[in-house]
This record gives structure tokens, C-alpha cells and sequence, in this order.
């Protein structure tokens, strides 16, 4: 049952939560006393600290902005006015990880203003959780009437300990789709959010944004000693964010957990975004779906017109045939349209079409034939990057799917940078994302970005968002040295703390016998299943050939594992070691476990005290076969079935880049 908000105006600074120690300084604490941020006019310029209990997590640090024509908006302040508020909610999510979520904090706004000839007016917002602190900066409108150009963002994070960072680097080709390192804080360069760290200080941190609109990414870049300084992704002249009147940035967030395992059910991010928008969501239902995709890039097939030809009617049909059999309703069919070639996912100006269908597709032929097998086609849109010709066509685009009855559309966005000009973080590729998505809400569709912007918990407010890859996902396991088996352990602790991920997991034949000669995925059958556990989306694909799930019978796990889900609880992990993750259906009362190890075996011990004390349940367990890992019969999956209760241990033993998927029906 939802809590109706509770929203407090606080008028004086001894109340709970908040205080004034002397002039110019004041504090905001989370509700339960953890977390605590410290604001602090020092020499004119604003600075703020934060505390975990006794521990320094941020010492004293720099805040605001710098202007065209070198003019300062960090320094030269007063305090005009300081507001406190409390906020308690319980909000239901559309669909997601956990059904319920407690949005509770304390709020220190701070209004100040410059001293100087235009007196510029700045305000800045603090708000404490439980499970980290966040601020943002609102410049509201006020005399001076000109155009904002923002050159550069003074803020700075100032490590009091170094720590061990888990990171990938900013301003590459491949935006975000590269392989997590880590190294201590202190010999960082320029890097992508989220940043996970695990502190000398023994918490585990991460930094990264909320609410991104209209406005740029931040990136983070390592100054000095364990200083990190935000660095917003520019427009291709060097601005940084142009606006007129008014601005408000995204929330940075400083997410704080006693162990690695807190951050991924830390739901700040959330948060800190407006609640829905969307009147109908009736359109918007978590799935899962087969598609053609690995087919394409094992090299089985091609995208574009070719004798390899992967998107054909009759191929569409077959797969639509075998979709309904085994009683799933979607279906991804790509290079459905006119425009593709063999050199589509190069740096060119690509003209692809919206509307008009390959030569041996036929697109209403396909969508009419699935309604009989009620399966559903989910759209594709390859933007190739040009974003030109893409706007163009979008809206004819989108009424074409919506005529049809489609509700789901997969865009992608392969280019190292937007129309070959602009970066997919900058403030051009924040608003272009934002656009897409509330115009797709406006033809009732569904929206899945590939090569997109990071995620920053608009899903909240749009629940049409429903998922993106925003990372190195399964295909380079296909055309690559491919995915070291590690990189499934450390993503649910860094990418997936941003939102839910289109990884594409569920690929059986690990050893690739079909395609590319000598590519494998760099793990087991049963950690793939286990992915659909460890890696959150409310849509998940099924990647494989339906020839390699054809007579498996741990396809029946894939048949059983729901994307929508009441509860989420992280057991245990070890940032690039290992993962184990429990998850409550959200429409039974089934619980599903997933445990993954990178590439040592190893023994887990899993305590079911999450499972109802009351109840008992058949544990239908999908394991490594004996003897089974990443380069020994990687494909053997061990099911068995055992009658458990909360009360009781269970002992797994994962092979070398293994896993184990578990259904636990409430008997």
C-alpha cells in the first residue's frame, strides 16, 4: 500500500536533520543519522563536505560554474535565504527491480547571490538519504535576460581516501562498450559514471548523475592526489551547456554502501527523478523475446540485402512459429528496411528508410502473419547516428508501427559521435534522447536505446523507457577477443547501478559452433541462465538460435523467469569475483536466484532466509554439470530439484566462469 507523501517545511534549523553550526555553515542528515553533508561559504565561495558516521567520505570541496568571457559563478556569494525540507513517500514503480520504493531524505536549499555587477543568482540543493547524498545547482531567472553559455563546472569530489576504481574512459569510439579496469583513484584520467570505489576507508561509493536534462553529461576527471573534478561532455565548438534564462542541472549523486552489494539495491537514483508522466501505461508490460540478432553477428546471417539475408519474410515466420511454440509473444526482427549495407556501423552519414521494407521482407505480411500466433513484432529504427535524416522520418516512423499495433521499438545509434559531429553525452545528445522518447510515448511505443546516453533514472518518469545497452554487451563475444569472463562480475556493481541493461544474455551454444570461426562466450550454459538474475531489464532477449534451444530442457528456465519483480536482495559478492542475487516475482510467489563467478571456481554457500518462513518450495536448480567450465563442456547444464525451506543452506559449486540459475516454487 502506497504511503500518501509527507512533505514538511521545516522552519527552524534546530529541527532533526538539519543544523547551523556558525554563520555561513549549515548541515543536512539522512534520516537515520548516517549521512551527513556539510555546506559552507568559505572566502565567498561555496563548499560542501559529506560524512558516513565518523568517516570523511568527501573533504571540503569546490562548487559551481564558469561562464563565457571567463565570468565566475563560484565565488563573490552571499547566503540570501536557506530552506529545509523532509520528505517521506512510498512510490509504486510501473514495473522494475523492487514494486515499492521508499523515497525519504532531507533537503538543504541554499539561495545565494554574487556581490558583483550582475549579481547572479545561484541556487543549490541538498538532499540526504539513507543510501547517499545528492546536490544540484537551479540558476533561476532573474534580471539578467541574456543567453547562458557554460564553459566549464568548478564542482570537485575530494577523496578524503583513496580506494580501488572500477572504470572505463571517457571521449572513445566506442562511447561506453569497453572493459571495466581498476586502478586506485589516484592515477585515474578522464572517466565515464557511474564510478564505483572501493574506499581505503572500507565503504563502497558511487558517483554519478540523475535527472539529465537539458543539460551535459558529467564525465569525471582525476586532477590531483584522490581529487575528482566533473567534466561536462562539450558541444563540438567547446561549449559545455547553452541555455537561455534558466538552468537546472542533474543531481550529482554520491551513493554510500557498507559493502559493494548496498549500491545495487540503493534506489537514489530513482529518486531523484519526477514520478510518471505517462497517463497510459497500458502499453508499456515487461517481456521477453527471440530475435534474429545473434544469427547476425555470428555472421549467419547479414543485416543488410544479401544471399545471407537475415530479415526475409519467410525467415520472420519460422521465427515466429518457433516463438509461439515454446509460448513466448515477441519477436526482434533487424534490417528489416531499406538502407542497410555491409559498411552500416562505419562513421558515414548513412540514409536508412523508416517506412520501406527490405527487398524479400514484407513487413504487414509479417506483423499480420504473428497476430494469428500472437507474437508480437517488436520495431527496429537504425539511426546509423544521423540523426538528420532519423528526424525526419521519426514521426512517419513511429505512426507506421502504431498503425500496425506495435508498441515496442529498438533505436540504435552506431557512430562514434552523433550526425559525426556531436558526442551521445553532450547536451545535444541529452535533449535528442529525451525527444526521441517522449514522441515515442506520444505513439504509444515502447522504447529500447542501443549506443545511447547513460542512464539517469528517467524511466521513472517515462516508463516507456525500458531498457538500453549503454555497454559492452554479449555481441563482442561473437566477432571478438569477446567479454573476459570477470566482466559479468563487475557490471552489476558499476553500469547496472544506472538502470536496467539489454545485455543479451541466454546463449546456450557457448562455443559458437555456427559463424565465426574461433569466437566462444568466455563462460558456461548455466551462468547465461543466471544472467537473467544478475543482470536487471524488464525486457530480456533470448539470444541464441532457436536450433540451440530446440529439445533443452533448461529452455524451461527462460520459459519460467519473470522481468518484473516485487523484491530484489544482493546475498553476497565481490566486485569482479562474484555475484549472488535473490529476486520475488512480482505476480507469484516464486523467489529465482542467480550466482555467477568470474574465472575461478568456486563453492557458495546460499542462507534462504529470504524465502517465507512459513512456506516451503521445490528448488529447481540449474547448475554446471560436474566437472563442467569455461573450457570444459561448457554447454553441460545439471538440473535437479530439491525441497527447501527458509531456514536451510544451500551448497552450490560454480565451475570457472560458471553459475547457477535456481526457480524456488512456493509449494
Amino acid at each position: 500500500m502506497i504511503q500518501k507523501k509527507l512533505i514538511t517545511l521545516l522552519l527552524f534549523a534546530a529541527i532533526t536533520g538539519f543544523s547551523q553550526n556558525k554563520k555561513n555553515t549549515f548541515e543536512v542528515v539522512s534520516p537515520d543519522g548516517k549521512n551527513k553533508v556539510k555546506f559552507e561559504l568559505v572566502k565567498n565561495a561555496p563548499k560542501y563536505a559529506v560524512l558516513h558516521g565518523k568517516t570523511e567520505v568527501i573533504t571540503p570541496s569546490d562548487m559551481g560554474f564558469l561562464l563565457k568571457d571567463n565570468e565566475n559563478l563560484s565565488t563573490d556569494f552571499e547566503i540570501k535565504n536557506v530552506q529545509k525540507i523532509s520528505f517521506n513517500e512510498t512510490w509504486q514503480q510501473v514495473w522494475g527491480e523492487k514494486k515499492n520504493i521508499k523515497n525519504h531524505y532531507n533537503q538543504l536549499s541554499v539561495e545565494l547571490q554574487q556581490k558583483g555587477k550582475n549579481r547572479r543568482k545561484l541556487e543549490i540543493q541538498f538532499r540526504a538519504f539513507n543510501d547517499g547524498v545528492a546536490f544540484r545547482y537551479v540558476y533561476p531567472k532573474q534580471n539578467v535576460k541574456d543567453s547562458i553559455f557554460i564553459m566549464d563546472e568548478k564542482t570537485t569530489f575530494n577523496l578524503k581516501e583513496d580506494g580501488k576504481a572500477w572504470w572505463i574512459p571517457a571521449y572513445r569510439e566506442n562511447r561506453d562498450e569497453y572493459l571495466f579496469k581498476d586502478a586506485p583513484v589516484s592515477t585515474l584520467d578522464t572517466v565515464l559514471t557511474p564510478l564505483t570505489i572501493e574506499s581505503k576507508n572500507g565503504l563502497a561509493i558511487s558517483f554519478h548523475e540523475a535527472n539529465l536534462v537539458d543539460f551535459a553529461s558529467i564525465n569525471l576527471i582525476k586532477t590531483k592526489g584522490t581529487q575528482l573534478k566533473a567534466d561536462l561532455v562539450p558541444w563540438a565548438d567547446g561549449v559545455k551547456v547553452r541555455v537561455k534564462e534558466t538552468f537546472t542541472s542533474s543531481w550529482r549523486t554520491i551513493q554510500i554502501g557498507e559493502k559493494p552489494g548496498d549500491l545495487i539495491t540503493s534506489y537514489l537514483i530513482l529518486n531523484l527523478n519526477d514520478p510518471n508522466k505517462l497517463a497510459n501505461t497500458s502499453y508499456v508490460k515487461p517481456y521477453k523475446y527471440f530475435g534474429i540478432w545473434w544469427g547476425m553477428h555470428i555472421g549467419k546471417y547479414s543485416f543488410w540485402e544479401s544471399d545471407i539475408q537475415g530479415a526475409t519474410t519467410k525467415r520472420a515466420k519460422e521465427y515466429m512459429d518457433f516463438t509461439a511454440k515454446e509460448g513466448f509473444h515477441h519477436l526482434l526482427i533487424e534490417g528489416w528496411n531499406k538502407g542497410w549495407t555491409p559498411q552500416w556501423y562505419e562513421n558515414h552519414m548513412h540514409m536508412f528508410s523508416f517506412t520501406k521494407s527490405a527487398d524479400n521482407f514484407d513487413l504487414e505480411e509479417v506483423v499480420a502473419y504473428g497476430k494469428k500466433k500472437n507474437v508480437a513484432l517488436i520495431g527496429y529504427h537504425e539511426t546509423g547516428s544521423n540523426l538528420i535524416n532519423y528526424l525526419k522520418e521519426v514521426d512517419e516512423g513511429f505512426a507506421l508501427y502504431k498503425k500496425m499495433g506495435m508498441h515496442s521499438v529498438k533505436i540504435g545509434h552506431v557512430g562514434s559521435k552523433l550526425n559525426m559531429k556531436e558526442w551521445h553525452f553532450g547536451q545535444f545528445g541529452v535533449n535528442y534522447f529525451r525527444y526521441i522518447l517522449e514522441k515515442a510515448a506520444q505513439y504509444d511505443l515502447a522504447v529500447l536505446y542501443h549506443e545511447s546516453i547513460k542512464d539517469t533514472g528517467e524511466r521513472r518518469t517515462f516508463p516507456n523507457m525500458l531498457s538500453r545497452e549503454a555497454a559492452r554487451g554479449q555481441e563482442y563475444n561473437a566477432w571478438s577477443e569477446g567479454n573476459p569472463p570477470n566482466h559479468l562480475t563487475i557490471i552489476p556493481f558499476t553500469r547496472l547501478l544506472s538502470g536496467p541493461m539489454d545485455f543479451t544474455p541466454g546463449i546456450f551454444d557457448v562455443e559458437v559452433k555456427q559463424g565465426h570461426a574461433g569466437k566462444r562466450v568466455h563462460g558456461t550454459a548455466a551462468q547465461q541462465l543466471a544472467l537473467y538474475v544478475t543482470i536487471y531489464a524488464p525486457i530480456q532477449m533470448m539470444a541464441d538460435l532457436p536450433e540451440n534451444y530446440e529439445g533443452k530442457p533448461a529452455l524451461q528456465f527462460l520459459k519460467d523467469v519473470p522481468t518484473d519483480w516485487e523484491d530484489t536482495k544482493i546475498l553476497e559478492g565481490k566486485i569482479g569475483e562474484y555475484i549472488t542475487t535473490a529476486r520475488k516475482d512480482r505476480n507469484s510467489a516464486d523467489w529465482y536466484l542467480g550466482t555467477i563467478t568470474n574465472e575461478k571456481a568456486r563453492d557458495v554457500n546460499v542462507a534462504l532466509s529470504f524465502l517465507d518462513p512459513n512456506a516451503t518450495y521445490e528448488a529447481q536448480i540449474y547448475a554446471d554439470a560436474e566437472g563442467t567450465d569455461e573450457t570444459h563442456n561448457p554447454a553441460e547444464i545439471a538440473i535437479s530439484k530439491k525441497t527447501v525451506k527458509a531456514s536451510d543452506i544451500l551448497k552450490l559449486h560454480l565451475g570457472g566462469a560458471g553459475g547457477t540459475a535456481i526457480r524456488f516454487k512456493k509449494l
